[in-house]
């Protein structure tokens, strides 16, 4: 089986858009490019309104990944679940595919025998610790998430730490939304490592728009410039494909 590079968003908000184009329709986009999206919705001590809610699992069902509603306590923990179980539900979704390719149309992994299963999943285990790994991570800073903000950039130093112990290459991207000057704003472009949010997440400000669509956006813009400058380099990169089951 080839490996390839699983692409993630990993959207922290906290609250309904209310501005731009459908956040949906955009993590739907997102999908049928091969990047899947995850959704994390952080709460305070009380209950998230239902429409905020819907959307959050709308956008994650849309774009094929997982989405998950915590209180801010319990953020840290919450990162590295949900980007681990995304990755893990992506390579099955590969994996899946190329059984449909050796066995037939209506193939798939459960439709094996335990043991041919458990071998299969040794191999979706080893592919989670080796292919190369690439998380844009969009964080809204509107303004009740002013309060979250430190909990963000915790939760975003120890999933960095945790994805260090992979075998495969991480690099990660940060944008937030609303920007200073646009709807979003690039904070930390791609690297192996978060450190350097320590001396950005001080600075950000908090605004009262929640621009979700146009974030992710321009998180699929961003994905597409990096594409292309690889293929300058290297016109033999391979990349899993739609990340749907």
């Amino acid at each position: 089986m080839r490996k390839g590079t699983l692409k993630q968003i990993l959207l922290i908000t906290d609250g309904c858009s209310n501005h731009g184009e459908d956040p949906v329709a955009m993590a739907a986009l997102a999908r049928e490019q091969g990047i899947t999206v995850n959704v994390i919705g952080v709460l305070d001590q009380d209950t998230i309104d239902e429409s905020g809610l819907r959307e959050i699992e709308g956008i994650a069902m849309a774009g094929g990944g997982v989405s998950q509603v915590v209180y801010a306590t319990q953020l840290s923990q919450t990162v590295q679940m949900v980007t681990r179980k995304a990755m893990t539900q992506t390579l099955q979704g590969v994996v899946n595919r190329e059984l449909k390719q050796i066995l037939g149309s209506d193939v798939t992994m459960e439709d094996l025998p335990p043991e041919k299963r458990g071998e299969v999943m040794e191999v979706v285990d080893e592919l989670g610790e080796t292919a190369e790994l690439e998380v844009l991570i969009l964080v809204d800073t509107s303004g009740s998430m002013k309060t979250k903000l430190p909990t963000v950039k915790e939760a975003l130093f120890d999933l960095s730490l945790s994805l260090n112990a992979r075998i495969g290459d991480n690099h990660f991207a940060v944008f937030v939304f609303p920007g200073k000057r646009r709807d979003v704003e690039k904070v930390l472009d791609w690297t192996p490592k978060l450190e350097a949010l320590s001396t950005v997440f001080p600075k950000l400000t908090s605004g009262g728009l929640t621009p979700t669509g146009p974030a992710l956006r321009e998180a699929l813009t961003y994905f597409k410039k990096k594409r292309s400058l690889r293929s300058l380099i290297s016109s033999d990169e391979q990349y899993f494909e739609e990340s749907s089951m």
